[in-house]
């Protein structure tokens, strides 16, 4: 009698193990699903079109020489794509379900060699050696990053799908997809410009430079200029005359003129 009781019980405990076991196994394999418009720490989750993802790489020229840091990651088709074009690619995402999926797909994708993906902050996370920067984050959350951007060091290259920076015109702007698009369509190519504003000694008199952003302006001696900087490039006019250098520290250095900084 006591055997029976025995037996009964474990027929009747096997279906509760095979139904705990078979949820178990779910929990394991079941694939986190992000939905489009979830809330995140600073923005909602709106995945990049590929097509964008592809102009915006396009856009910044990037090769297997790069080092690509895609701010906000999401489901890392910004970094996978970087990583299939054999560049270094890693993605920074605030939540640690996206960043085990974006992990899942980079195995899917056999790009692991080359994507990473953190569970980070992106406005505390280190940037400094990357040379190009790509994000999809709303124009309050641009600003707040513009200064640290503007610290990277000059010719890095930053994307954006859609928001710009305000005042910090982009370098380059352009449109995909069909006439009259307007969402999710534009992309904008800003280059870190070297910092020129002061003081410089030339055989050509003193060069006063007053800089916003990548546009110059100021003075030759008693000559205006006007002009830009493109990464470690200075071009300005002065007059009829033309004058285009390599920003390296505090010194400019021209075909047929230098220039070092006095203040």
């Amino acid at each position: 009698m006591k055997q029976l009781l025995v037996t009964k019980r474990t027929l009747l405990a096997l279906p509760i193990a095979v139904a705990v076991a078979a949820l178990l196994h779910a929990q394991a394999t079941d694939t986190y699903k992000p939905v489009v418009g979830q809330a995140g720490k600073d923005v909602v989750w709106v995945p990049t079109p590929q097509e964008l993802v592809d102009t915006m790489l396009d856009m910044a020229k990037v090769t297997p020489q790069d080092l690509v840091m895609d701010l906000g990651s999401g489901d890392g088709r910004t970094v996978i794509t970087a990583a299939k074009r054999g560049a270094i690619a890693m993605g920074v995402e605030y939540n640690p379900e996206m960043v085990e999926l974006s992990k899942s797909n980079a195995v899917s994708e056999r790009v692991t060699e080359k994507a990473s993906f953190v569970q980070a902050d992106l406005f505390t996370v280190d940037l400094s050696k990357a040379s190009v920067i790509t994000m999809f984050l709303l124009p309050t959350i641009n600003l707040k990053l513009r200064p640290s951007l503007l610290d990277l060091k000059p010719g890095t290259r930053i994307v954006s799908n859609t928001f710009d920076m305000a005042e910090w015109e982009p370098d380059e702007r352009k449109v995909i997809g069909p006439d009259g698009c307007t969402s999710w369509c534009t992309a904008l190519l800003w280059i870190v410009p070297a910092k020129v504003q002061g003081n410089w000694k030339t055989a050509q008199g003193n060069l006063r430079i007053m800089q916003s952003f990548q546009k110059i302006t100021g003075t030759l001696g008693t000559t205006p200029i006007t002009g830009k900087v493109a990464g470690d490039q200075i071009s300005f006019m002065a007059a009829a005359a033309s004058y285009t250098g390599r920003v390296t520290g505090n010194t400019i250095q021209g075909s047929n003129w230098t220039a070092s900084r006095i203040e």
